[in-house]
C-alpha cells in the first residue's frame, strides 16, 4: 500500500483541518443554529422540515463565509501541494463546505493556483462525506482508478469515505488520541511530514 501511495497521481484533500488550521467552532455554529451538541450538523439539517431546513442551511452559509476569511494554511501544505503539483499529479478537495467558500479558503491560503476548479467539490456538488459519491464524481472527471488515488483528511469521515471508494487513505493529525488505524493506511502529523515521506 505504501508504494502505491508513493505512486499515486491523483490526490484528494479535506479542507478544514487539512490544508487549513482548524478555525471553526461547530459548536459555537451548533448553538447558535438551535442544534443538538455534538450532533452531525449536515445530517441533522437535512432532517428538518423544508422550509426549516432552508433556513438552517442559509445561516450555516453565512457561518462558513465568516470562518473563510480567518483560515490559515497548516503546515507544510504549500510544499506538499507544489512538491505533487511539479510531480503532474491531479489534486482535488472534497469538503462539506460550500464550493464557493472552499475555492475563497483556497485562495487566502495562497494555494489555489494549485486546483482546477471543477476539482473541488463541496456539499452542493456531492452527497457529504462519508458518501464515496464526491470521490466516485472526482475518479470520473479524471479517468482515474481507485488503486491510483489517495484520500487526505484529519476526521474519520475523510478515512470512512477513503475506505468505501476504495482509495488509500492517510490521516493527518498532530493530535495522539484521534486515530483510527482501522480506517488508516499512513498517518502522518503534518503535511510536512508527509512531504518528507513523499521525497525520502
Amino acid at each position: 500500500m505504501m508504494n502505491n501511495i508513493r505512486r499515486a497521481g491523483y490526490w484528494i484533500f479535506d479542507l478544514d483541518g487539512t490544508l487549513t488550521h482548524p478555525v471553526h467552532d461547530f459548536e459555537r455554529i451548533r448553538t447558535e443554529l438551535g442544534l443538538p451538541s455534538g450532533c452531525d450538523i449536515l445530517a441533522t439539517i437535512a432532517e428538518r422540515p423544508e422550509a426549516e431546513r432552508e433556513e438552517l442551511n442559509h445561516q450555516l452559509d453565512q457561518w462558513e463565509y465568516f470562518y473563510a476569511d480567518m483560515v490559515e494554511p497548516a503546515i507544510g501544505v504549500s510544499e506538499c501541494l507544489e512538491l505533487l503539483g511539479s510531480r503532474g499529479c491531479m489534486l482535488g478537495i472534497l469538503t462539506r463546505n460550500k464550493r464557493e467558500v472552499a475555492l475563497h479558503c483556497l485562495e487566502v491560503i495562497g494555494v489555489s493556483h494549485l486546483f482546477n476548479p471543477a476539482a473541488v467539490l463541496g456539499r452542493d456538488d456531492a452527497l457529504a462525506k462519508p458518501d464515496p459519491q464526491g470521490i466516485n464524481l472526482l475518479l470520473q472527471q479524471w479517468q482515474a482508478g481507485a488503486d491510483q488515488t489517495v484520500m487526505v483528511g484529519d476526521f474519520r469521515y475523510d478515512l470512512e469515505v477513503g475506505r468505501a471508494a476504495g482509495v488509500a487513505t492517510i490521516h493527518v493529525d498532530l493530535r495522539a488520541d484521534r486515530a483510527w488505524p482501522e480506517l488508516t493506511d499512513l498517518r502522518v502529523s503534518t503535511l510536512s511530514e508527509l512531504h518528507q515521506w513523499l521525497v525520502s
